[in-house]
């Protein structure tokens, strides 16, 4: 069939036929950001803990596929970065500092349809609601809600590749809730004790005493915990930091209690397999703090050689909510 004698609407319809989306390509996304210049609003403190409170943008787009973002990674650069959305899309582009370091704006930001195992895009989040994101070497990891799975891109090339694998996450998925599965993957450092091992946490798929499911997917400590819950937070993202410790950020969102974020920090040698762990709270912020839905964190290495921490939001598409990008630097 000539695709080109295909008017848009039979376009349209053939894709929902299907399940396969016409878009192809990235798309550019013009962001416009505001900074944000205080983390508690209303006033200057910068120290929170361990963590110093850099800057931050509320950013919005023209392009309507902006937002839902589930998960970011820094690459080596510090500048450059690879996110996933929940709405099955890659987003690529870099941060943009002024000059006193602080974050200003992303530049060179494009969208592009993530394809499953069989090169196929969809349109909605049933098969593809991307939710946790790691780089690994010449690959990338993904984690998917609802179809709990974890697959496998390759790095580069991932924009346009399909899934290449699926990699075992050791939990079964009888066991995950539909939308509260595999919201966090990460991949551990190699001189750390898990020596370089992919880590699975669930948002909220809860063992019979109440603790999140979680999984060490490969290596000498390959096997199951579970990551203890306190209260109402869930959580959304993760990180290693150099030593092997790991930060997860946890997410309140509710309409009893409103909005909430913390960071934990867990040792290293607390995660193995049998153990259930808790760690230390670094910072929480509720609705007196600059922050929305928080979704996703990053920890990267700056020029100077401390260790910076980014945290993104996920607007859900909704226009009461915020896209934001908040960023730390670990002082301790």
């Amino acid at each position: 069939m000539a695709f080109e004698n295909l008017s848009r609407a039979a376009l349209v319809v053939l894709g929902l036929a299907t399940g396969f989306s016409g878009a192809h390509a990235g798309e550019p996304a013009k962001i416009i950001s505001r900074k944000i210049a205080d983390f508690h609003i209303g006033r200057d403190e910068t120290r929170f803990g361990p963590l110093q409170f850099i800057g931050g943008l509320e950013m919005v787009s023209d392009n309507s596929l902006f937002g839902s973002l589930s998960s970011i990674r820094m690459r080596a650069d510090g500048r450059s970065f690879v996110g996933v959305l929940d709405t099955g899309h890659w987003l690529t582009g870099s941060i943009e500092r002024d000059a006193k370091g602080r974050l200003s704006g992303l530049s060179d930001v494009e969208i592009t349809p993530m394809r499953d195992r069989v090169g196929r895009t969809y349109e909605g989040k049933g098969r593809m609601d991307a939710e946790g994101l790691a780089l690994d070497g010449d690959r990338i990891l993904v984690s998917f809600e609802q179809d709990h799975r974890v697959d496998v891109y390759p790095d580069p090339g991932f924009l346009g590749s399909r899934s290449l694998s699926t990699v075992g996450i050791l939990i079964p998925t009888d066991e995950m809730r539909a939308n509260r599965g595999i919201e966090t993957v990460v991949v551990a450092p190699a001189s750390s004790p898990l020596k370089g091992a992919p880590v699975i946490v669930t948002e909220r798929s809860l063992d019979e005493d109440g603790n999140r499911l979680a999984a060490i997917l490969d290596g000498p400590l390959k096997g199951q915990f579970t990551v203890e819950r306190d209260g109402s937070f869930d959580v959304t993202d993760g990180a290693f930091l150099p030593g092997g410790d790991l930060l997860l950020l946890e997410r309140r969102f509710n309409m009893a209690e409103g909005i909430g974020m913390r960071i934990r920090r867990i040792k290293a040698g607390d995660i193995k397999p049998g153990a259930v762990v808790n760690g230390e709270l670094l910072v929480e912020g509720n609705f007196n703090y600059n922050i929305d839905n928080m979704e996703g964190l990053d920890a990267f290495q700056a020029a100077d050689g401390t260790t910076h921490v980014i945290l993104v939001s996920d607007d859900n598409h909704s226009i009461l909510q915020r896209n934001l990008m908040l960023e730390f630097r670990l002082v301790d």
